[in-house]
């Protein structure tokens, strides 16, 4: 089918313009341009018909058109902006600044599919090398694994169980080293304030806590979930304190909850860490002014930036990733919101 004549040529013709001219999307036009399989061959010859009327050979399609590199990242997050992913991010842009890379930023602003979808059609607009995702929920990891992605894909992500190349902070291992912590200071009864059940870290905080317990013979009681605001620390720490008064330690899912039981606790008239040791998660900036300083779990965000760069830096180069789960191991910093059990 003919195309419609083109409109009056212009110096610098753009995507908007080719996808106006071929009756398309410009994600479509994206699509034609990184040869993805998902378009249907008649809208590729429009698409293909379109930018040879137009003459459209901006550089950074031009590029991607012949298999040059970019030098440029797509990073997709999801959800909402909590500590963790947000630090990651942060991580990521200034490894990817130093290594002369510039990244493309998209959220989805939920997990489903369409959401994701038109968060990479973003990034992928930009002709990208790669695609990073900060994945902090399971559904995501079900939504990548049904996309038609033709390029290279590395995920952050804390549950292993992605087949792509994925990289986390090893949050199953800090949770089981807060509740060592609080083990070896002589207490048994250790309540756990989790996070929401469907974030991956608040599944791998609630497994290593509760293995913990199991190793030591101690009773692991169900856990009471937050969302990961001191509001429902709050909320926790104040049914904590008026029904079951038996527990000495609480280990918080992380630093946000902490301060809100620790504010719970307080107007119930329980002190900590006199009468309840508290250990919460990620180690923020306001952790060590709490009152009293938190003891938590930090998370090196800065070296997991690095080496999510360095990962897409070989997936990119086509060299053999090894290992291709990469886990890093949290370093408990002990401040004075926990001490022995008398």
């Amino acid at each position: 089918m003919a195309l419609p004549s083109s409109p009056r040529a212009r110096s610098s013709p753009t995507i908007f313009d080719v996808a106006r001219l071929a009756g398309v999307s410009h994600q479509t036009v994206s699509r034609v341009i990184n040869n993805h399989a998902s378009v249907r061959e008649s809208t590729r010859e429009k698409v293909r018909q379109a930018v040879e009327q137009l003459s459209y050979r901006p550089n950074v399609a031009a590029r991607a058109m012949v298999g040059r590199r970019t030098r440029a990242l797509g990073l997709i997050t999801t959800g909402s902006p909590d500590y963790g992913p947000t630090s990651t991010v942060l991580g990521l842009l200034t490894a990817a600044r130093a290594a002369d890379y510039s990244v493309s930023l998209a959220t989805a602003i939920d997990t489903e599919p369409e959401s994701v979808q038109a968060a990479v059609d973003l990034v992928l607009g930009q002709h990208v090398d790669a695609l990073v995702v900060v994945a902090s929920r399971a559904r995501t990891l079900d939504v990548l694994s049904g996309l038609d992605l033709r390029l290279p894909v590395v995920v952050v992500e804390s549950s292993g169980r992605t087949g792509r190349p994925s990289l986390s902070i090893d949050q199953y291992a800090g949770a089981r080293l807060a509740t060592e912590h609080l083990i070896g200071l002589g207490h048994r009864e250790i309540a756990h304030v989790a996070g929401p059940p469907d974030a991956m870290d608040a599944t791998e905080r609630v497994r290593g806590w509760r293995d913990a317990m199991a190793d030591h013979g101690l009773v692991a009681r169900r856990p009471l979930e937050g969302d990961w605001t001191p509001g429902s620390g709050y909320r926790i720490g104040t049914l904590l304190a008026q029904h079951s008064p038996r527990f000495t330690a609480l280990f918080v899912a992380n630093d946000q909850m902490s301060l809100g039981c620790v504010h719970a606790l307080a107007e119930q008239g329980i002190r900590v860490p006199e009468d309840v040791s508290v250990v919460g998660f990620d180690d923020i900036p306001e952790a060590a002014h709490f009152a009293p300083p938190l003891t938590t779990m930090r998370q090196d965000f800065r070296r997991l930036g690095t080496n999510v760069l360095d990962t897409v830096l070989e997936v990119v180069e086509e060299r053999p990733v090894a290992p291709p789960v990469v886990r890093l191991t949290p370093t408990l910093v002990v401040r004075r919101s926990t001490r022995p059990r008398d």
